[in-house]
């Protein structure tokens, strides 16, 4: 079985479980009466969300548009796919290799402040390993205060634990403000990221 939330690939707050159907019929559902004893429907705990799945019907067509329009380079690494599922795994590919684009430039421009640490991986050749999301300290300055300096810029990052208390817990940092918290998409620009690194090569 595999469980999916909708919004880790730019779709709506919705989640879907998928299944052997002879393996969702013995599980027991914490199920409405009126719902039925079979599955899907017994997992169903009322009306669907008919909207997050309109929803994410658009994200799984946008995805697919990126492997159409930009994917051709990566079609001989998928032999057997062709159609939508061909679409899907170039488009994604796609954005797999941007997001190494964006994690280097990210590192670079950190790499040019005295003091700060990246808490993650680094090395350029472990990039399949990483997303563009960097979390950072520098120094003694508190990572609020880094946040509030950007967002006076219009550049918006994350500081605090982002609900990842065991991690910042560990590190030693949730007393301290926890980390500072870069995410970039493929919509983000490396001339984005190099006015972040020129913004906080300001403060």
């Amino acid at each position: 079985m595999n469980c999916d939330s909708h919004y880790k690939f730019y779709g709506p707050h919705l989640g879907v479980l998928y299944g052997k159907y002879d393996l969702l019929d013995r599980l027991r559902a914490y199920k409405v009466r009126p719902a039925p004893d079979d599955p899907p429907g017994k997992y169903e705990t009322g009306t669907q969300n008919h909207e997050g799945i309109a929803g994410t019907l658009a994200a799984v067509n946008y995805l697919a548009q990126i492997g159409e329009t930009y994917g051709k380079p990566y079609e001989d690494r998928f032999p057997g796919f062709s159609g939508r599922r061909l679409q899907l795994k170039t488009g994604m590919t796609v954005l797999r290799e941007y997001d190494h684009l964006l994690s280097a430039a990210i590192l670079d421009e950190l790499e040019t402040l005295p003091g700060a640490r990246v808490h993650g991986i680094t090395d350029r050749n472990r990039l399949e390993e990483r997303v563009p999301t960097v979390s950072f300290t520098w120094g003694d300055r508190h990572p609020r205060n880094i946040a509030a300096a950007l967002g006076e810029q219009g550049i918006f990052v994350w500081d605090g634990n982002y609900y990842a208390l065991a991690v910042t817990t560990r590190l030693g940092l949730e007393g301290r403000g926890g980390m500072v918290r870069i995410g970039a998409v493929h919509y983000n620009t490396v001339e984005e990221i190099e006015r972040l690194g020129k913004a906080l090569r300001g403060l």
